[in-house]
């Protein structure tokens, strides 16, 4: 029975690879002629990529195939849609589904949710957002991460979209953003919330430990909320706690947490950032193999810049933060506290008489009169209006209300070539998605959201050969994928999901700057989702293909979506 299972296999996979000019299998869409890079790893070569409804059906001499459409792809590679690990547009998608900053560098598939998810919610946190809101014109309408999907479903996005279930947004759940432990009480209910996440498709737990209110959570807390995640197959991924000088014992804590939940982990953004941790990647590297070594199933993912984007509320005294935006501003508005925020910020900013101002980038406000300061540095606005760079800091906040987001210039060149040429490190965004035009084209953004993947396969696959092509096609397809159990991507291979990009490696390349962030990558002509075309002869297309991916807890069936096998 098994031999004869075997031999028909064979013959349906022989059928399928080498159609027959008797019986020729008609397909929607054919890429003739590629160089075929099919996310292993391995060697490419040239065949034909053929595609039925949302699959690849085969792979090899398609040439007397039948096909409603065949594209040229006559000296272009022909890869797997590549997955960016850490994305911010679970929001941008109901606001604008092009998710055309992500489409046109040929990302698919996005995995959101650091720190604080886009569900589970509650009126409070709703009406924190209320700013954003009320700027992009889109309120939740839900509570739940089964409601979330619901909305996305509405929304018909262009990209597949997986996310995690935030352990920061669990805790302002139940907890709020109170400096404080959580009761029994408390975590029990956390854990309530996590596990209601994970049946409701979540792929696991993330944190974001150097932000309010993730810093308040004991390593413990954590274990016990992954202990949960791990119940369900999934994952835990993070945002060190530190990832400068302290970067070790941040180490050890994930460590800790993977070792006693018994779950995968995995880095975000992986960067040692401010001078003093220059020079420490390798070492940093070193410490992930050996933690592989002794049994735990660690990686990380990072996006390739020196600089790294969040809120400009981030620079200030975690005590300032404390409690949220409001009591935030409040404390902003009393001078005597403004005064010990300035000295608090002093002393933890140690290099800021050494141009720290200089590092520090102004790239979008929700407050119109601000955004003569967007693409500024706070040095540049100090001197152009004869104010101190820190005062100029305390006083964007407290005009944009604390919605201010910045670069900052943090890491060394040579930090992030070593981990970019590492193999058990992915890539990732850390970007929602833009566009050139609407309503996500009016503020300015990291450079990151728009051209992560043509810096990698033109600058530092091409130019300076950091990694092979084949390599770098591995890092931004199988293995991100195999790191999320996302099963039937990131690989071309019959049966798999039809997430195809075609680009052209001699060409591909970014255009966003710093101080201009707001363009397309070129390069990249045909990008399709699960066998949709969202990208044709370089333009965006009105095909809105996007899933959401659910995580192997899944368990709810009143939202039509897509459980992983």
């Amino acid at each position: 029975m098994t031999r004869l299972l075997v031999a028909l296999l064979c013959l349906t996979a022989c059928a399928t690879l080498s159609p027959t000019a008797s019986a020729p299998p008609a397909y929607d869409m054919v890429f003739a002629g590629g160089r075929v890079v099919d996310g292993t790893g391995a060697p490419s070569f040239e065949a034909d990529v053929g595609i039925v409804g949302d699959r690849i059906a085969a792979i090899g001499d398609l040439s007397d195939a039948r096909a409603k459409r065949r594209i040229d792809a006559t000296g272009l590679v022909v890869a797997p849609g590549f997955i960016d690990l850490l994305g911010w547009s679970e929001y941008n998608v109901l606001v604008d589904n092009r998710a055309a900053s992500k489409v046109t560098q040929g990302i698919t598939t996005e995995i959101t949710g650091e720190g604080t998810s886009i569900a589970p919610l509650n009126a409070r946190m709703v009406e924190d957002g209320k700013d954003s809101w009320a700027r992009y014109g889109v309120k939740p309408d839900w509570t739940t991460l089964e409601g979330y999907w619901a909305a996305f479903r509405r929304a018909r996005p262009a990209i597949n979209l997986g996310t995690f279930v935030g352990a920061g947004g669990v805790r302002t759940l139940v907890v709020g953003k109170e400096n404080r432990p959580a009761t029994a009480q408390e975590l029990e209910a956390m854990k309530a919330a996590v596990a209601q996440a994970m049946e409701e498709g979540a792929l696991g737990l993330s944190s974001s430990l150097i932000y309010v209110p993730d810093r308040y959570a004991s390593t413990e807390e954590l274990i016990a909320l992954a202990q949960v995640v791990a119940r369900y197959g999934g994952t835990y991924t993070t945002h060190q706690r530190d990832e400068g000088e302290g970067i070790d014992a941040s180490l050890d804590e994930v460590f800790r947490i993977a070792r006693e939940a018994d779950i995968p982990a995995d880095v975000y953004h992986l960067k040692t950032g401010g001078k003093r941790a220059w020079g420490r990647m390798p070492s940093v590297l070193k410490r992930l193999e050996a933690a592989r070594a002794s049994g735990l199933d660690v990686a990380a993912n990072q996006y390739p810049w020196t600089a790294s984007s969040n809120g400009l509320d981030s620079s200030l005294p975690a005590w300032a933060r404390e409690g949220g935006r409001e009591k935030l501003l409040a404390r902003l508005a009393d001078p005597a506290t403004r005064a010990r925020v300035k000295a608090d910020f002093l002393k933890e900013h140690t290099d800021w008489a050494q141009g720290g101002a200089s590092r520090i980038l102004l790239t979008s406000v929700l407050n119109p009169e601000l955004k003569k300061y967007e693409g500024k540095t706070l040095e540049d606005i100090g001197r152009e209006e004869g104010r101190e760079p820190l005062d100029v800091l305390l006083d964007v906040l407290v005009a944009d209300r604390a919605n201010t987001d910045r670069v900052t210039f943090s890491m060394s060149e040579e930090d992030v070539r070593a981990a970019l040429a590492h193999p058990i490190v992915s890539m990732c965004t850390d970007s929602g998605a833009r566009a050139e035009d609407g309503i996500l084209s009016q503020e300015k953004s990291h450079p990151r959201a728009w051209a992560t993947v043509p810096r990698i396969l033109g600058r530092y696959v091409r130019e300076e050969k950091v990694l092979t092509l084949e390599e770098a096609v591995r890092k931004m397809t199988s293995l991100p994928a195999a790191r999320m159990r996302l099963f039937d991507r990131g690989v071309l291979r019959p049966g798999m999901a039809a997430d195809v990009v075609v680009f052209d490696p001699s060409r591909v390349r970014e255009r966003s700057t710093y101080a201009d962030p707001v363009h397309y990558s070129e390069g990249l002509p045909y990008v399709a989702v699960n066998g949709e075309l969202v990208v044709d002869g370089g333009r965006l297309t009105d095909a809105r293909p996007g899933r959401p991916l659910m995580g192997p807890g899944y368990k709810r069936g009143t939202v039509k979506a897509q459980a992983n096998p």
